[in-house]
């Protein structure tokens, strides 16, 4: 990944909040949903229910793959991020409040969800490749940009 590549993924990380994130149900087929994220590099921290459909996919399966973008009615504007990676339920006190505190930096009102309730799942995902899309750079334009480690 070079510099400007860099860059531009983690402006919008940083920038949006919400993210399609996709699992892995038990029947095989992708499970899409829209999650609130917040990042800290490349690392994408979201939580959830520990109940939900999404925790339980992950229990199972880590493999996710995810969408970061803005719509936009302008084609020649779409600009995003589409990822594929490893997710990972975190479960030891220390790496749980490190994602709390990640998430509220970002979302404050997250303070109602303490990083202790066991209720809340948190989740830790690492890209293993990014596909950045910049149409502004042409029609269908994206770049892939493999990652060593986050």
């Amino acid at each position: 990944m070079d510099k400007a590549q860099e860059k531009f993924i983690l402006n919008l990380m940083r920038r949006l909040k919400y993210m399609t994130l996709a699992t892995v149900r038990p029947d095989g087929f992708p499970q899409a949903t829209k999650v609130a994220f917040a990042n800290e590099g490349i690392a994408l921290y979201f939580c959830c229910d520990s109940a939900s459909q999404k925790a339980k996919n992950l229990r199972k399966n880590n493999k996710v793959s995810a969408t970061i973008d803005r719509e936009s009615r302008d084609w020649s504007k779409i600009k995003g991020l589409s990822l594929g990676g490893h997710a990972q339920l975190l479960k030891g006190k220390r790496e749980r409040e490190h994602a709390y505190e990640v998430l509220v930096r970002k979302f404050p009102e997250m303070t109602d969800y303490p990083p202790s309730d066991p209720a809340m799942a948190f989740v830790r995902v690492h890209p293993s490749v990014i596909s950045i899309l910049d149409y502004s750079q042409g029609f269908g334009h994206t770049e892939l940009v493999g990652i060593d480690a986050c």
